[in-house]
């Protein structure tokens, strides 16, 4: 513990105080996020567009069927939902998503969802070619008991700015411009807070930070705390810069769809959108545990504790969801993974695991056995 001493001790800057957090902005950036608990503000302006406002910039998805694409967290599995829309695309029946969610993992698999099935190749690469050792560095003992998590993060986020090219992000922007949304969600620790942020606005912003700011964005959302160190989002107020904490989305919610409060019946109807709205949600994981003997030990019952928290957690945001697609005129698909899985993963992100994932994903789309109805959950 004396040794400790010598380590680095992760240091913040300037963190942002609590009276402004509501007036912090992006540098260079106008908007591009919100907070995920509150109705936006910025929605009621939207909903009074006068209409030749609204079809200039939303042209590209009016007068035409709407499908929402939610996609959860869940680590290595996240393998499921990638093997399943690749399988998805292979039926023939995908459609392109208005809209596209993603917290942790689902938030690495979003923008390729998002721009659609010539990204298949990216979603197969990413869940089945790279362990452990290719997204994550473990910290040495001085580091960990002096430091802000037991591994760090850079070979994860130059994957990402990889992936994440200038070709991709301009991709993104276009799609953005026609009027669809990829958002993902991170939580600031500091707030104890969602946010939401528009990664088509942040894309199309042609800020020189935004492609930085964007990969900062996804790499927060898929830190798990502890494991992975935060992630510092630097912001402004009134020129004065600051800085926030951000960590995995997945601390406030498994799983987001839209703004809180949003009238959807509304907003579809100012689309005039063909039909009834389709709600598509990919929980990456079983929806009831697996039995366990539980050793009694600190980091054994913590780890079992904590991985039964987000399930319930998980839960709660389906239900929550069935409960808005009903009430605002939505119909509701789920896919999870099955019961009948029992592999389980050596490592946080274990190759061999994940490739039976990904498989098992892409064979019930084939299948047609992917997505359920409410009275089909088992």
């Amino acid at each position: 513990m004396l040794l400790s001493g010598c380590a680095a001790v992760p240091q913040r800057p300037a963190p942002l105080p609590a009276a402004l957090a509501d007036d912090a902005i992006i540098p260079g950036i106008v908007g591009g996020r919100y907070w995920g608990d509150e109705r936006p503000a910025a929605l009621e302006d939207w909903l009074a567009l006068p209409e030749a406002a609204l079809r200039e910039r939303y042209g590209g998805i009016m007068n035409r069927p709407h499908n929402y694409l939610v996609i959860s967290g869940g680590g290595g599995d996240g393998a499921y939902g990638a093997g399943l829309l690749t399988g998805w695309t292979d039926t023939g029946t995908r459609p392109e998503f208005q809209i596209v969610t993603g917290i942790s993992t689902g938030a690495l698999i979003a923008p390729f969802a998002f721009l659609g099935p010539a990204y298949d190749p990216v979603l197969r690469e990413v869940y089945t070619q790279f362990s452990t050792d290719d997204l994550m560095e473990p910290r040495g003992p001085l580091e960990i008991v002096r430091g802000d998590a037991v591994s760090n993060t850079r070979p994860l986020r130059r994957k990402i700015a990889e992936y994440l090219n200038k070709d991709v992000l301009a991709k993104i922007a276009a799609e953005g411009r026609k009027g669809r949304s990829l958002l993902v969600g991170t939580t600031n620790l500091d707030a104890g807070r969602p946010v939401v942020w528009d990664i088509t606005r942040l894309a199309a912003s042609n800020a020189p930070n935004a492609p930085a700011l964007i990969h900062d964005v996804i790499l927060a959302s898929a830190s798990i705390p502890g494991v992975f160190p935060p992630v510092l989002i630097k912001v402004e107020v009134a020129g004065q810069g600051y800085d926030e904490l951000h960590v995995d989305g997945g601390v406030t919610a498994q799983l987001f769809f839209s703004p809180a409060g949003a009238d959807w019946k509304r907003i579809a109807e100012r689309l005039d959108a063909r039909g009834k709205p389709r709600l598509y949600v990919i929980r990456n994981a079983k929806l009831r545990p697996h039995w366990q003997s539980v050793k009694r030990r600190l980091v054994p019952i913590m780890s079992r504790s904590i991985d039964t928290l987000i399930r319930t957690q998980s839960i709660g945001n389906l239900a929550e969801l069935y409960i808005v697609a009903q009430q605002q005129g939505l119909e509701y698909r789920l896919a999870y993974i099955p019961q009948s899985f029992y592999a389980v993963a050596k490592e946080p992100f274990d190759k061999d695991h994940m490739n039976k994932l990904f498989q098992l994903g892409r064979e019930r789309a084939l299948a047609n056995q992917a997505w359920l109805t409410l009275d089909e959950v088992d």
